[in-house]
C-alpha cells in the first residue's frame, strides 16, 4: 500500500471516531460554533480531520457510512483535493523573509473577512482551514480575532494546531476546542505495516515508541532522519554524565548542517521526550535509566524546560545552531 496523501486529499482517518462524532452532531443541532480549534501533537490528523470535515459540510453535510466521510469519487471531494472549491479558503505557514521560519503572513489574514462576506458560490457555508494557526504572529492573530468576533453567517473556521498555547487568549476563548488524542499503539503498528511493509519491524516498533501515537509523526520520522536522531539521542543520554567533548561537536556540526533547521528541531524533540518519559518513570516508582541519576528530578525538569525555550530561540532568533547545540547538552553534562 502506497504512503497516504496529504490531508487535503486524504479519504481515511483512524483512530478519531468520536472527535467526528462531535462535529457531525454539532453540525446537524443547527446551532454549531462558527469557530473550532483541533488541536493535538503534529501528525496526529488534525488537519486531516478539517478537510475531512470541510468536505462534509460543503457537500451539504448528507447522511455518509463512517462518520464525515466522503468517497474519493465525490465532486465536492475532488475539487477541495484539487484546490478548486470556490467556497473553500485555506491558510498555512509559508517561507518566511530568511527562507527558514515558516509564518502566516498578516496580509493573506486580512482577506478572510472578505473571503467570508462574499455570497456563496453553492448556496452553502464558506469554510476557512487555518492550518498551523501558531504560526501567526501577533499582528495577524488580531487580525483573524476581529472575524472571530463578528462572523458573517454560515462561515466556518477550522483553526489547526499543535500549540494552542501560543495563541491569544482572546482567540482560544471564541473557539470550541476539540482535542485529538493519541492512537492506541496496535492501530499505529496495523498503519505502519500497511504503509512501511519494507521496513523492518523492529524499526517499526521504534517508530510507534518515538512517534506518541501520532501515525503522521512516525512516517515523518521514518522519511526523514528520525530514526537516524533518535539513535543519536540514545547515544548521547549514554554518554552522561561525561560525553567526550569532540563527540558533542561532531554532533554539532551534523545538527547544524541542514539549513532549515529540521534536524536540530527533531533531534531536540526526541531528547526532550525521552527525558520526560525517564521523568515520568521514575514518578511511577519503575526502573529508570541509568542517567536520569546523575541528576535530581527536579534539575531535569529544569533542563527539559531549558532545552524546550533553546529550540525556540534559535529558531526565532536564527541563532547558531551548532552553538545551540553545545550549549544545551553540555548543561545535561556533568559539571
Amino acid at each position: 500500500m502506497s504512503l497516504p496523501p496529504e490531508p487535503r486529499a486524504n479519504p481515511d482517518l483512524f483512530g478519531h471516531e468520536h472527535a467526528e462524532k462531535v462535529l457531525a452532531e454539532a453540525a446537524r443541532s443547527g446551532r454549531m460554533h462558527h469557530a473550532w480549534l483541533l488541536a493535538g501533537p503534529p501528525g496526529i490528523g488534525k488537519a486531516t480531520l478539517a478537510y475531512r470535515f470541510a468536505r462534509w459540510l460543503l457537500a451539504g453535510s448528507p447522511q455518509t457510512e463512517g462518520g464525515l466521510n466522503l468517497p474519493a469519487t465525490n465532486a465536492t471531494f475532488r475539487r477541495v483535493a484539487a484546490a478548486g472549491h470556490a467556497d473553500l479558503r485555506v491558510l498555512a505557514p509559508s517561507a518566511g523573509d530568511k527562507g527558514v521560519k515558516q509564518i502566516i503572513r498578516v496580509d493573506d489574514v486580512r482577506e478572510v473577512p472578505r473571503f467570508l462576506s462574499l455570497t456563496s458560490a453553492e448556496g452553502g457555508p464558506r469554510v476557512v482551514v487555518v492550518d498551523g494557526v501558531e504560526a501567526m504572529n501577533p499582528e495577524a492573530q488580531n487580525a483573524l480575532l476581529k472575524t472571530l468576533e463578528e462572523p458573517p453567517a454560515r462561515a466556518v473556521l477550522l483553526m489547526v494546531t499543535s500549540a494552542p498555547d501560543r495563541l491569544l487568549p482572546t482567540i482560544r476563548s471564541r473557539c470550541r476546542r476539540l482535542d485529538l488524542h493519541a492512537l492506541e499503539p496496535a492501530l499505529m503498528e496495523g498503519l505502519l505495516a500497511r504503509w512501511l511493509p519494507d521496513l523492518p519491524a523492529a524499526q517499526r516498533q521504534t517508530l510507534i515508541g518515538i512517534a506518541d501515537g501520532a501515525p503522521g509523526q512516525a512516517l515523518a520520522l521514518a522519511e526523514g532522519e528520525g530514526l537516524a536522531l533518535q539513535a543519536e539521542v540514545d547515544g548521547f543520554l549514554a554518554s552522561l554524565p561525561h560525553p567526550d567533548p569532540r563527540a558533542l561537536h561532531a554532533l554539532g556540526e551534523m545538527l547544524a548542517a541542514k539549513r532549515d533547521g529540521s534536524a536540530l528541531r527533531t533531534f531536540l524533540d526526541l531528547l526532550r521526550r525521552a527525558l520526560a518519559q525517564g521523568l515520568r518513570e521514575a514518578g511511577r516508582g519503575r526502573a529508570a535509566p541509568a542517567w536520569l541519576g546523575t541528576r535530581s528530578l527536579a534539575d531535569w525538569a529544569g533542563l527539559w524546560e531549558m532545552l524546550g525555550r533553546l529550540g525556540d530561540e534559535t529558531e526565532t532568533l536564527n541563532l547558531d545552531r551548532k552553538q545551540a547545540v553545545l550549549t544545551g547538552l553540555s548543561r545535561l553534562a556533568m559539571r
